[in-house]
């Protein structure tokens, strides 16, 4: 009987580098990129169908007024810049946040290059850069969180039903239930957006931090490769790709 024909196996994947070349911590990276993807986009999603079920606001912009009737415009909501009390700054430091977090993804790309190279002193100087931006990113957001939620001096007088009349009273800040600069569902999709990318920055940058002291103690270097900062290097340049979608559906559509 004559014998079976063996399959020519030297191109199948057997668990080593393949497919594609990627390692499987590369490749299970991916796959939480893409199905942390799905996650943003349903918030964001939903945020613009919520968005668009309030009517805008039809005067001049000079002359808004917040009211919970319509969304209110992101550049008089976000106009305010630390230790600069009283001056009007529309979306200036959100601006700068922005400027920060993508400066940081090019420090990562850096460090990722010098990986390559097996060059451990420049990826030690460029993890240091990307995790110190990543860290000025969450103190930003951790100050717009706080005036965001104290709000104005004047506040918002809003009119409400108690007890079956109309009664005024003025808001001050916003919660998930109050909102001074306009409807709830403003200040809800704010916490939650800006909230759960705030969680994927601090989860970053702790994982920024592990790299740096592990290449700093010489581990990668004793390994032969520096593959872990490429790892970590996606996950970060996501984050910041998300964050331009966040600042473009948020705060200026």
């Amino acid at each position: 009987m004559a014998a079976t024909a063996q399959p020519n196996v030297k191109n199948v994947w057997l668990g080593g580098v393949e497919p594609m070349k990627a390692s499987y911590g590369k490749l299970m990276m991916w796959f939480f990129l893409v199905s942390d993807t799905f996650t943003f986009s349903a918030l964001l999603v939903s945020y613009g169908l919520v968005r668009y079920s309030y009517p805008a606001y039809a005067g001049k912009v000079v002359d808004f007024v917040s009211s919970p009737t319509y969304w209110p415009i992101p550049e008089k909501v976000f106009d305010a810049l630390p230790f600069l009390h009283g001056l009007h700054a529309p979306l200036i430091f959100v601006g700068i946040m922005t400027f920060i977090l993508i400066f940081s993804s090019v420090t990562m790309v850096l460090a990722v290059e010098a990986g390559h190279r097996n060059d451990r002193a420049t990826v030690e100087k460029y993890m240091l850069w990307t995790l110190l931006g990543g860290a000025t990113f969450l103190g930003c957001q951790a100050w717009e969180w706080t005036h965001f939620i104290h709000g104005t001096e004047g506040g918002t007088v809003i009119k409400e039903i108690v007890d079956g009349s109309w009664v005024s009273k003025t808001v001050f800040g916003a919660n998930l239930t109050v909102n001074q600069y306009g409807p709830p569902a403003f200040a809800d999709f704010f916490f939650f957006i800006t909230g759960f990318h705030g969680t994927h920055v601090f989860s970053g940058v702790v994982l920024n931090f592990l790299v740096f002291y592990r290449t700093a103690t010489g581990t990668y270097e004793r390994r032969g490769h520096y593959e872990m900062v490429e790892k970590v290097g996606l996950y970060w340049h996501f984050v910041d790709l998300v964050w331009v979608f966040v600042f473009t559906f948020f705060y200026l559509v």
